[in-house]
């Protein structure tokens, strides 16, 4: 008697073709600004109950395991790449946006879906918090791939951000499913603000303590593995990738952010065995693109077109006040106090990527049983389709209208259009350096270049940072660390 083997074959043939066909149409739609993610989650459509393809799926349980699993696996990613000294330019801002930036955001798109889907306010916030964060992978993998050099501390507040306010959305999410729940059945006396507060504490705390043992834990480790005996990098990967998902499904098992804990992680083994990690950082790569294929495929196989359609023109209308209202003022609220230029808020307003963060909230409620609960998935859907179409596809161009990209070194016409046409050390003379241009002299003039410019920007400079000095501008051209070490000027 022969075994047929039909049900691994047809789903494996299914499965295979699914995200050759993804990369395939990635490639070439790469070339005219389009993301890999926007492909995967429309062939993902396409090959759903309504499409081409006809295959049924909702299995929102599988979803929800393949998401989380598949954002653990690129917050890893992520966080191992992440250089500690742009922190020291990054960490401030991104806490920041990571949580009062997604409240604020929360409450303005909350208001939105109130007034354009007629919901209660708990059911509103709701879906306002599932929409509210950034998405590490799409951010990640769209600024990589967008060709353009960002100042640093654009760059860094960007990816931290990406990085850390999966947390808060994810917390926020949970709250307002609970206060749903709770008032649908017993009203407001059924809140509890007390296991909400601790319920906060919680997550944070198990969240950064698990990231921060795992992560020197684990550096240690790989510090003390002998080189050439543990079968190259393709071996230290999977050993990372395993002990990152051990310490993801630990922490949530706890009662904290896994999300947290599994960044966290990646940041402190990065930085401490930097020479160790090096190596499998290729296929690390690997396994992050894996898991968004996988994750964006099979979300978009949960959604039916033909539901979408109903909830259209208030999906759009959330996605608009989301886009254009909420995440700038946010991102206004926030790094305004801290110094930020206009242009720098523009842009970081621009590149608030939702990708697939927002659809795997989405199942939260589906999972929950809250009431049409369905509604939330066809709205994060669209959310995440009109910024992956709109914001993702011009990143560099908003860069370079907003004049937060930085040149190429071999690029000398573009260098010399942001830096000016003339370089000096930074530790020439001020009043060496007015004297020769004609500028006015300063108050302080016995000072060098750099020492002026630093107490003028008033924060910890990055490159292509500049100062007004009467009618030249004075820029940060090259840095030594955290020393500036030549400074450009344009003159007006």
């Amino acid at each position: 008697m022969l075994i047929s083997l039909d049900f691994l074959a047809l789903p494996l043939l299914a499965a295979a073709s699914l995200v050759f066909i993804s990369v395939l149409a990635g490639v070439f739609s790469a070339r005219v600004g389009f993301s890999f993610l926007l492909v995967f989650l429309v062939v993902g459509t396409l090959a759903g109950s309504d499409g081409p393809g006809g295959l049924v799926f909702e299995d929102f349980r599988l979803s929800f395991w393949v998401g989380n699993v598949a954002l653990a696996v690129i917050l890893l990613d992520g966080g191992l790449r992440t250089n500690i000294t742009t922190f020291r330019t990054g960490l401030r801002p991104s806490l920041l946006l990571a949580t009062v930036g997604v409240v604020v955001c929360t409450a303005i798109t909350g208001a939105a879906a109130y007034w354009l889907l007629d919901l209660s306010w708990p059911l509103a916030l709701l879906l306002g918090a599932i929409v509210g964060s950034t998405d590490a992978a799409a951010v990640f993998s769209l600024l990589k791939s967008s060709g353009v050099k960002l100042n640093e501390r654009v760059a860094a507040t960007l990816e931290i951000e990406s990085g850390m306010n999966d947390p808060m959305a994810v917390y926020l999410t949970l709250t307002f499913i609970g206060i749903a729940l709770a008032t649908a059945s017993q009203g407001m006396a059924g809140l509890d603000a007390e296991a909400i507060f601790k319920s906060l504490l919680q997550q944070f705390g198990w969240g950064a303590l698990m990231g921060a043992a795992s992560g020197f834990g684990l550096a240690g480790l790989l510090k003390r593995m002998g080189r050439g005996a543990d079968g190259g990098g393709g071996v230290r990967a999977l050993l990372v990738v395993s002990g990152g998902l051990a310490v993801f499904a630990f922490t949530t098992w706890l009662g904290g952010s896994g999300f947290l804990a599994v960044y966290m992680m990646g940041v402190i083994t990065g930085n401490r065995a930097r020479r160790q990690v090096r190596p499998c950082l290729s296929a690390m790569d690997g396994y992050a693109w894996l898991a968004q294929a996988g994750m964006f495929l099979l979300l978009g196989l949960l959604v039916t077109p033909t539901d979408l359609l109903r909830t259209i023109w208030p999906a759009l209308g959330v996605s608009v006040v989301l886009m254009f209202i909420a995440r700038p003022v946010s991102v206004w609220l926030c790094l305004a106090p801290l110094r930020f230029k206009r242009n720098e808020i523009a842009f970081i307003s621009w590149v608030g990527l939702r990708g697939a963060v927002p659809i795997v909230l989405a199942v939260f409620p589906v999972m929950a049983g809250v009431q049409g609960a369905q509604t939330f998935f066809n709205v994060a859907f669209v959310v995440v389709l009109t910024s992956l179409l709109l914001q993702g596809s011009t990143i560099a161009m908003a860069a370079r209208k907003t004049g937060v990209d930085l040149p190429d070194p071999d690029d000398t016409e573009h260098a010399r259009l942001v830096f000016g046409d003339f370089v000096l050390d930074a530790s020439t003379p001020l009043e060496t350096l007015c004297s020769f241009y004609g500028l006015p002299v300063p108050a302080e003039s016995q000072q060098s270049v750099g020492r002026w410019l630093r107490q003028e920007l008033n924060r910890p400079p990055v490159e292509g940072d500049s100062a007004q000095l009467g009618h030249a501008e004075i820029s940060v051209r090259s840095m030594d660390g955290e020393r500036i070490q030549q400074v450009g000027i344009k003159l007006g």
